[in-house]
């Protein structure tokens, strides 16, 4: 048996670079591991940050609600909110004095955030142990991430080893799960860079998965491509052209070659038009769906509750035998 687990931050509305790079692994881990694949919407994690709780309430609902209209359904695979379940941040506090200050002063996320600042968050430094226990609470065998959260998943092996060797076998040690394609996703007016709905680039850059049709068409229609005009994958000297050819291979399938094929000779515009309409036609069912739920309060929060009550079947076990053997005496019971 094969147990999956990942988080996804509620920071703002998450863009197609999101959907093809971690959403769609997620539906389709769904399908193979079915109530063995947990999805969480890390609320605590944004927290790291200065954040206004307005916007998290909001963000939290909205990350929750594409979870769902992206094909991730709470009564077959897990799905829920990270704060819903009380056990992440007691395990979290378990783990903080077992990790050491030397592992996570040194990680990699830590440093670049909080560069140039003079005063950050303990959260900011500890945030990788919550995200370990996030992990190690359910067991889990398999974590889909991206490369440059493989360092904080050597932390949380680190911590579950340590634990393991001190107290006993309790934790799994999970393997890195990197999507093999269609992760890299650059913004449509720097394509040099990583889209991203934080940074504080152009918002024609950023293609959401919520935008309408007529604006999804305009922000293809703008966006950057190179000099020359052969249609190929090269991220070094093409790299907008590349963009634009690795989000329609997300959104259609077709191999990259077979795409190159069919574009040659043909200029630009063509591809541009092309993969606007690739992309509305399979966003348009997600934002549909993603408006249903937000409109319908009660629902949204019946998925919630029920993803919770799902999630904490498995993490209170857990929680207590890790506090068990570590010395802790029973309360009384809930």
């Amino acid at each position: 048996m094969t147990r999956v687990f990942s988080g996804i931050q509620p920071t703002g509305q998450k863009h197609i670079g999101n959907y093809l790079g971690a959403i769609r692994h997620y539906v389709a881990d769904q399908e193979r591991y079915g109530a063995e694949a947990i999805f969480c919407v890390v609320d605590l994690h944004s927290m790291t940050q200065p954040f206004e709780p307005a916007e998290l309430t909001t963000s939290t609902r909205d990350t929750f609600a594409t979870l769902v209209a992206s094909g991730l359904d709470p009564e077959r695979a897990i799905v829920f909110v990270q704060s819903h379940v009380h056990e992440h941040a007691e395990l979290a506090w378990l783990f903080n004095c077992i990790a050491t200050m030397g592992e996570v002063e040194r990680m990699v996320a830590f440093k670049e955030k909080s560069a140039g600042r003079k005063s950050v968050s303990v959260g900011l430094l500890t945030y990788p142990v919550l995200q370990a226990a996030d992990i190690l609470l359910y067991l889990a065998d398999r974590v889909p991430v991206g490369e440059d959260q493989r360092q904080h998943l050597e932390l949380a092996r680190d911590i579950g080893q340590r634990f393991n060797s001190r107290y006993g076998e309790l934790f799994p040690l999970p393997q890195a799960a990197i999507p093999p394609s269609a992760a890299r996703i650059s913004d449509l007016q720097e394509p040099e860079r990583k889209m991203s709905t934080s940074s504080m680039s152009s918002e024609d850059g950023k293609l959401l998965m919520l935008d309408e049709p007529d604006v999804i068409r305009r922000k293809f229609k703008r966006a950057v491509t190179d000099s020359g005009s052969e249609i190929r994958l090269d991220w070094e000297t093409k790299p907008g052209v590349s963009n634009l050819l690795e989000i329609l291979q997300g959104v259609t399938g077709e191999p990259i070659d077979a795409l190159e094929a069919r574009y040659e000779g043909k200029g630009y515009g063509h591809l541009k038009i092309d993969t606007a309409e690739a992309v509305i036609e399979h966003l348009t069912p997600i934002r549909e769906r993603h408006a249903e739920l937000m409109a319908d309060t009660a629902e949204l929060d019946r998925l919630m509750a029920l993803g919770a009550s799902r999630a904490r079947a498995i993490a209170v076990p857990v929680l207590a035998e890790a506090k068990a053997r570590m010395g802790l005496l029973p309360g009384a019971p809930a």
